[in-house]
């Protein structure tokens, strides 16, 4: 058994019952008789509302009114933010002498804190002041909404926004000033300086009118008086026993002391704006003509109404003079935003031949309240060439091949035609025949064909010109179509690499199909060759339409050691019908796995402690891939390595295994490793866990000079307590041994004396024992 011996030279002095004991280090305590005589000048202290981060200190006076002095021994503040300002204890006050303290509150939240000064002295127990106050956090001042954006106002116009400022802090705030930047901002509707009590809010108002067009910028600066922000002495005050600061003895009090700086707050609300011009309506286009159309036929085309301004344009009316012609698409009223448009019909249906004109007249509030269009035309007999179909679309055509399609032109009218000439526009279209010119009688058709060759992949567009003298002597035929390119098989890895695989064992790699081209193909045969190889997933015949992807399988299996090759053969109607794929790998044996030394002896270990050894695992033959290690037991633990971890062959990684006995006596273990060696080896643990050592402490001290019929001991786990008394009869000898103490922790001891009537001096001098680990 280990002994730590302490001394502590204790000097114990027992008087008569009101004097004062003296103990070790010479801290002084009060005898536990009662006395007489010592007063305060208040037993409530109120510091009334501080705000947070300030500071108030106020007085309070002791007096002596006994006709001996008296010590005052210790003065003890406690409570949130109530801290002793200044004082030298122990202090001994002469027959009608007093002393003023002072004490300080800041508080560091808000709330209503309260706390208590204790004063402890010769003359009686301790005497309470109860301390009060209240504390709140200094106005803060906010705005809502912030920015504030007013969008877009018509120039000669305003708009107005509506701003709340809040103090969401405990005091009062004054606002001083209010100062406005921007082009066309102004504030309205409070009078300055204004205060705003705490938890209040405010209403102003906000005007923009904008003086030009576009964007405009600007800020509101609110500034307020100063408030009051955190001023503490000397850091954060902590309750405590005041035995080290600076005392004045005086018949007077103190005065209350505050503390606090001003600083001035400033929020800003950023503005936006833009001035916006009056709408601008025009037509596009401006002047239609809509050609020669024939009797009764009706020709229709279209015609847009652009809001060209800055601001929206309500449209109230649209009228169309002139025979034959006519308006539709657009109802009334109609609102078109800035920039918006509105897309139209004009028809022209004339009931006679010859020339017509008219008028589209739309009336607004744009800036350009009446807005027109001029409208012509011509009628002209029924004669017509009419095409079957309207529009010759191809489809996707491969390039180098070639698509016909036939067309059928017919005279519907009640005249003769004469057909001119028929011009192809577009790359790769042709035409093969009529033989032009052609007359055509009322009714009659023509038939041709017209071929699209594209030479180029991607769509194509084209048109058929028709040129007669029909009433219609320009028909128009649409011509559409895609050239595409062949079908391409590709594989995402032209070779496959597997590696080294145990005999026995299978490794399979992902490989990819795509149709790289521009039509579908389809795959037949894929047609494998090499010993151990094969595919999987792969389904036939497979059809990839342009750019669509086939993932599949491909799978090694070798059946003995040593390298291997093959080959994977994809048929196709493909541009690329053989598409070859290569594969290789090889065959390993299985590897061998060791571990040495075969048994970790760990020895003796205290419980509760731990010690650490290594093995090493070598592997031989090929490649040994270890996939878990575990122990039996929780006092064997496992470290070192992250599984699954590979050793090459030829090499060798190092386990680490730590013995942690959680009970006296032998241990044994083992650690089963898992690995695809041929055989996985296992490591053999031993140890043995024996008892930690005890501790005790020997306490000695002075015995006390005066009559004293023992002594008690007492023991804490901080400095300067709190103690616990830990022996249960008074000790006679000026000597103790603690034999409760735990290893690793640290102690501190103080003794007091007791007299024949029972009287406990006071502390002695504190001494501090620290217990070693075992």
């Amino acid at each position: 058994m280990k002994h730590l011996r302490v001394r502590c030279q204790a000097v114990l002095v027992l008087l008569a019952l009101t004097t004062t004991m003296l103990g070790c280090g010479g801290l002084g305590a009060t005898n536990r008789a009662q006395a007489t005589g010592l007063v305060v000048s208040n037993l409530n202290l109120d510091f009334g509302t501080v705000v947070v981060g300030s500071s108030k200190a106020v007085s309070e006076d002791i007096l002596n009114t006994s006709s001996s002095s008296i010590t005052v021994s210790q003065v003890v503040v406690s409570g949130s933010g109530f801290h002793l300002d200044g004082g030298v204890f122990p202090l001994t006050l002469a027959s009608n002498q007093s002393a003023t303290i002072a004490i300080r509150f800041v508080p560091q939240n808000s709330g209503k804190p309260s706390g208590s000064l204790a004063i402890s002295s010769t003359a009686s127990a301790p005497i309470t002041v109860s301390l009060a106050g209240q504390s709140v956090n200094a106005g803060q001042l906010s705005v809502n909404p912030s920015p504030i954006s007013f969008g877009n106002v018509m120039l000669g116009g305003s708009q107005a926004r509506s701003a709340t400022l809040t103090n969401s802090g405990g005091t009062d705030l004054t606002i001083s000033e209010i100062a406005v930047s921007g082009n066309g901002f102004q504030v309205s509707g409070m009078n300055l300086p204004f205060t705003l009590p705490a938890n209040q809010s405010t209403n102003f108002s906000v005007t923009f009118t904008p003086k030009s067009s576009g964007n405009q910028n600007g800020t509101i600066s609110v500034i307020t008086s100063a408030s009051l922000v955190a001023s503490s002495r000397n850091g954060k005050p902590t309750s405590s026993v005041i035995t080290n600061v600076s005392f004045r003895i005086n018949p007077s009090s103190a005065s209350a002391r505050d503390s606090g700086n001003a600083n001035p707050q400033t929020v800003t609300i950023p503005l936006t704006g833009a001035g916006a011009m009056p709408g601008q309506l025009s037509l596009m286009p401006s002047a239609v003509s809509f050609g020669n159309v024939q009797v009764e036929s009706s020709q229709t085309v279209s015609e847009t109404l652009i809001n060209s301004g800055s601001s929206r344009v309500s449209v109230s009316q649209a009228v169309v003079t002139g025979a034959g012609f006519s308006v539709s698409g657009l109802p009334m009223p109609l609102t078109l935003g800035a920039g918006q448009s509105k897309t139209f019909s004009l028809t022209f249906t004339p009931t006679s031949a010859g020339s017509a004109g008219g008028n589209l007249a739309i009336a607004s509030d744009a800036s350009n309240s009446v807005l027109t269009a001029t409208l012509s035309g011509a009628g002209v007999a029924s004669s017509s060439v009419t095409a079957n179909p309207s529009s010759l679309n191809f489809g996707t055509v491969s390039m180098g091949s070639s698509q016909t399609l036939p067309q059928t032109l017919t005279n519907s009218g009640s005249a003769i035609v004469t057909i001119s000439q028929a011009t192809v526009a577009g790359t790769g279209y042709s035409v093969r025949g009529p033989n032009l010119p052609v007359v055509l009688a009322p009714g009659h058709s023509v038939a041709f064909n017209v071929r699209f060759t594209p030479t180029t992949g991607g769509s194509a567009g084209g048109n058929l010109s028709i040129t007669s003298n029909a009433s219609n002597p320009s028909l128009s035929i649409p011509l559409s179509g895609a050239g595409v390119t062949s079908g391409s098989l590709t594989a995402t890895a032209s070779s496959l690499s597997f590696a080294s695989v145990q005999v026995g064992n299978s490794q399979t790699l992902s490989e990819t199909l795509t149709n790289t081209g521009g039509s579908s193909l389809t795959v037949t045969q894929a047609n494998v060759t090499g010993t151990g190889f094969s595919v999987t997933g792969l389904t036939l015949p497979l059809t990839l339409i342009p750019g669509q992807s086939f993932t599949f399988g491909v799978v090694f299996t070798p059946t003995s050691a040593g390298n291997a090759s093959g080959n994977i053969a994809a048929v196709s109607n493909a541009s690329n019908p053989n598409l070859a794929i290569s594969m290789s790998g090889s065959g390993a044996v299985a590897g061998q796995l060791t571990v040495s030394p075969g048994t970790l002896s760990f020895g003796s270990v205290v419980v509760g402690q731990s010690k650490s050894m290594t093995a090493t695992l070598n592997a031989t033959g090929s490649t040994v891939i270890v996939s878990s290690a575990a122990t039996g037991t929780s006092e064997f633990a496992l470290s070192g390595q992250s599984f699954p971890f590979s050793i090459a062959a030829g090499s060798s990684a190092t386990i680490t295994v730590t013995f942690t006995p959680q009970a006296t006596g032998a241990a044994s273990d083992s650690v089963s490793l898992v690995s695809n060696a041929a055989r996985s080896p296992v490591e053999a643990l031993t140890g043995n866990g024996t008892a930690p050592p005890q501790h005790s402490v020997d306490l000695t001290w002075n015995a006390s000079t005066s009559s004293v019929t023992g002594y008690n001991i007492y023991r804490g786990g901080t400095s300067g307590g709190p103690y616990s008394q830990i022996n249960f009869t008074l000790d006679s000898a000026a000597s103790y041994i603690d034999n409760t103490v735990v290893a690793g922790n640290t102690y501190f001891y103080v003794t007091t004396a007791v007299d024949g009537n029972g009287v406990e001096s006071v502390n002695s001098n504190q001494v501090q024992a620290v217990i070693p680990n075992p």
